[in-house]
């Protein structure tokens, strides 16, 4: 839905057009949007919002974008660049990722560049003289590169075509991914006010929304909000019992051999649960800020570019990760935020195949939680804010709904039952918890009133369950009322009454730092009985394998990629085949596999086995310039020849065929684009002209500043993660 629809938008001023509505420039390359989307990108038709945002920026007018990650939001500014006259400039907030999306873009016949600290001198100029001299077609830049007055005089000099702010989000001051360099991003509007802004993002409530809007002045653009929901992803949320163990059993059972991300609380987490995963035979990384650039880097290139790496990492992991095949993505600490969660969830099956969101949530997450808002800095709005967001985390925690009804809510999307989360599938039981938390209750308030003690939740729970410790005897806590009065619940579900009191707001965790709880004024209202409670009972979970994902879910033997699901049995060893291929191929370019072809344009080959190039060009994700590049050997390896076979008769036939050394897949092609016609059409339009030479951006280390330009202090810093290796202590769960 679009808050302002576009209306037929007039061409860019100095774009002519031609009577289809084809915008054209002196150069000749093609005009229309859907003969750019056929012929560079191979796909026969927009979805969604994306040809009306797409009109709208190429008519020359400003677009928010609110579209979930997978939902072709790359194509909505990569498209109206190569319509447009001119160079499309993006805001990119991680320079670690540049150098793969210009990869994806140039194996696509896009000329596309970067500007960030990892360049030498001459490679900046080489790269900067290619957009003075209009030799570019995209620029990723930085955030922090804006602020210099270097590069605003850089962007005088040459033609921008448009402004595409990725990752928009970053610019909410109090957001889950907040650069405050974002908020100086209003001067392009200020500096270049017939240059369009697009500016995008994959989750926003409307609070996060009007921010973004009112600070990068866009509340005059057209508002696009896309349809939140990701079908493929089913949601599952588990009470912590042995999270290691827990997230072993689930990769083990459902993932062996899939790439996923597993994200952690602290750093030191990550270390512990990357080396356990590496014990048990599980080919996992860590990925944190404190790691030196090095590590990282090398750390993200194999995730990118290997089959079947698992990433355990921090909040400093994954945004502008591209890798369309990451199959789950495990938490086994509690988000901070809805927002965050989503965000972090969605990094899962952006090829729209089967992916698993799972989440070990406890006791101790709770009031880790509680104990960092209430030691948080700022105000107490700011904390209030915090305490908003942890609540909503929490409510879609504890749901005995439909966990995707309650995460679509939240950002105002109404929504039915999706049969393909844990809530529809197996519903827990909803159950009248009123005596069991007036039981917990009274023990915290007798001990306050009567010994003026306060304990954490395990004092609390052994006294109630009537064990004899060292401690129980030395408080003489024996001695209470309550003693003993709790035996009908286990410890695990006294722990889970507690978990949900601290969610409903009856209990708080006090900012002393040992976890002691306490009683809110709502306590009053439950210990009289005029306040019922009622309690999530967990259902019994049935063990679960790959042949028994749910709703949505895929069946398919140990190590077969996920790329094979709903593939007939005898399609199923031509996709793995040319998934050798593809590796082999990725790895002699050194780009992701991805980058050649996705698993989705693999098993459209897999199932029309094409026969020539014509039928090969009809299948959803091959454009020209892939036609091209690896069409005969994906032609062979069809026909039967290996994959080792094909690369070989392919390299003496000569670059002609083989393609550049630099090649790869589509931008925009790891998110899947539906094929509703025959391609062939798609090759009439001419091909883009091209430089004579074409700047090469190298990832290494610089080895030097440029005399002529301002440092850059800022972006290429590590990436941000909140908390170092005794945050949350050791023992903490």
């Amino acid at each position: 839905m679009t808050d302002a629809p576009p209306s037929s938008a007039a061409p860019a001023t100095g774009s002519p057009t031609d009577a289809s509505g084809s915008a054209t420039d002196a150069s000749g390359r093609a005009g229309s949007p859907v003969e750019v989307l056929q012929r560079v990108f191979g796909y026969d038709a927009f979805r969604g919002d994306q040809a009306a945002i797409i009109d709208q920026v190429v008519g020359g007018g400003d677009a928010l974008v609110l579209m979930p990650t997978g939902g072709g939001k790359s194509l909505c500014y990569q498209v109206p660049a190569l319509v447009r006259p001119g160079t499309g400039v993006v805001v990119s907030p991680l320079i670690a990722l540049m150098q793969d999306q210009v990869d994806a873009l140039e194996a696509v016949g896009v000329r596309a560049s970067f500007l960030n600290s990892t360049q030498d001198p001459d490679q900046r100029r080489a790269v900067e003289q290619a957009f003075v001299t209009g030799e570019l077609d995209m620029l990723y830049l930085a955030p922090e590169r804006l602020k210099l007055d270097s590069t605003k005089s850089l962007l005088d000099r040459g033609r921008v075509s448009l402004f595409a702010i990725d990752e928009a989000h970053c610019v909410a001051q109090w957001g889950h991914d907040f650069r405050p360099d974002y908020l100086e991003l209003s001067v392009l509007h200020e500096r270049w006010p017939d240059v369009p802004r697009i500016a995008l993002t994959a989750t926003a409530t409307e609070t996060t929304h009007r921010e973004i809007s009112r600070r990068l002045e866009l509340d005059d653009a057209a508002h696009f909000v896309a349809d939140f929901d990701r079908p493929n992803i089913q949601y599952r949320i588990e009470a912590k019992d042995g999270p290691q163990q827990q997230l072993l059993r689930f990769i083990r059972a459902e993932h062996d051999g899939d790439a996923g991300i597993v994200y952690c609380l602290s750093r030191k987490s990550v270390e512990s649960t990357a080396e356990f995963l590496v014990k048990q035979g599980i080919a996992a990384l860590p990925y944190h800020a404190g790691l030196d650039a090095g590590t990282r880097a090398r750390n993200q290139s194999r995730f990118l570019r290997e089959d079947g790496i698992v990433m355990v990492a921090t909040i400093a992991f994954g945004m502008g990760i591209d890798k369309p095949d990451v199959r789950f993505v495990a938490h086994l600490d509690l988000p901070k935020s809805v927002e965050g969660y989503y965000q972090e969830t969605g990094r899962a099956g952006r090829d729209g195949l089967p992916a698993t969101a799972w989440l070990a949530y406890g006791l101790q997450d709770v009031m880790q939680q509680r104990r960092m808002i209430d030691q948080s800095e700022g105000d107490a709005d700011h904390r209030r804010k915090l305490s908003a967001h942890l609540d909503a985390m929490l409510a879609l925690c504890e749901t005995v709904e439909c966990r995707r009804v309650q995460l679509l809510g939240y950002f105002g999307q109404a929504s039915t039952p999706c049969h393909n989360c844990d809530t529809c599938l197996n519903p827990p039981q909803s159950l009248d918890g009123t005596v069991p938390a007036q039981k917990l209750l009274s023990t915290i308030v007798r001990l306050k009133r009567e010994r003026d003690q306060q304990f954490g939740a395990g004092q609390i729970i052994d006294i109630l369950l009537g064990k004899t410790t060292p401690r129980i005897t030395q408080n003489r806590h024996e001695q209470l009322s309550t003693f003993g009065i709790g035996t009908e619940l286990s410890e695990i579900e006294w722990r889970g009454v507690v978990r949900q009191l601290l969610a409903q707001g009856v209990l708080a965790v006090s900012p002393d730092g040992y976890g002691t709880l306490l009683i809110t004024d709502a306590a009053a209202e439950v210990l009289s009985g005029s306040r019922p409670v009622r309690l999530r009972k967990e259902p019994e979970r049935a063990p679960r394998s790959r042949s028994a994902r749910g709703a949505g879910g895929s069946s398919r033997g140990a190590r077969t990629g996920a790329g094979a699901a709903d593939l007939d049995a005898a399609d199923v060893p031509l996709f793995e085949t040319l998934r050798q291929w593809r590796a082999g191929v990725a790895k002699a370019q050194g780009v992701p596999a991805y980058v050649v072809f996705g698993d989705v344009t693999l098993r459209g080959v897999a199932a029309a086995r094409p026969t020539s190039m014509t039928e090969l060009a009809g299948i959803s994700g091959v454009g020209q310039k892939k036609l091209d590049t690896y069409g005969q050997q994906v032609l062979d390896v069809v026909a039967g020849v290996s994959p080792e076979e094909a690369a070989a008769a392919a390299a003496e036939r000569g670059p002609a065929s083989s393609g550049p050394s630099f090649g790869g897949g589509g931008g925009g092609a790891d998110e899947a684009q539906p094929a509703t016609a025959p391609g062939a059409a798609r090759r009439a339009a001419p091909a883009r002209s091209r430089p004579a030479t074409r700047p090469t951006p190298a990832a290494a280390p610089a080895s030097g500043g440029a005399p002529d330009l301002e440092p850059y202090p800022y972006d290429d810093e590590p990436p941000f993660d909140p908390y170092v290796d005794d945050v949350p202590p050791d023992d903490w769960r």
